[in-house]
């Protein structure tokens, strides 16, 4: 495989494997219409900071989210909403399946 096309495959699939956790995903859904503080989120997660930061961290590292410090708080953001039109896909697929299985059991 040519070295160029190589590393593009390896970009994207630090972006999917930075997705692949259910509590990633859900930051990314509660990221969607505004951006979060820390410790907003670890409300909602319901873990303790830590947790949740190692998991903006991920997120932040593959270029997901960002983030911006104001005063003792860090509030994170979407850097590319469009992340958002996998998720519409992964839902297709997810119907596509349960449509093949209810078809199956026919």
């Amino acid at each position: 495989m040519d070295p160029q096309l190589q590393s593009r495959y390896q970009a994207r699939a630090k972006v999917i494997k930075a997705l692949a956790h259910p509590t990633r995903l859900f930051i990314v859904d509660q990221l969607a219409d505004q951006e979060k503080c820390v410790c907003e989120l670890t409300e909602m997660i319901g873990a303790d900071m830590s947790t949740v930061s190692k998991h903006l961290s991920v997120l932040k590292d593959a270029g997901v989210v960002s983030d911006e410090k104001r005063g003792l708080m860090v509030f994170y953001r979407l850097r590319v909403p469009c992340i958002l039109n996998l998720f519409g896909c992964i839902e297709g697929v997810l119907k596509a399946n349960a449509e093949a299985q209810l078809a199956a059991m026919k």
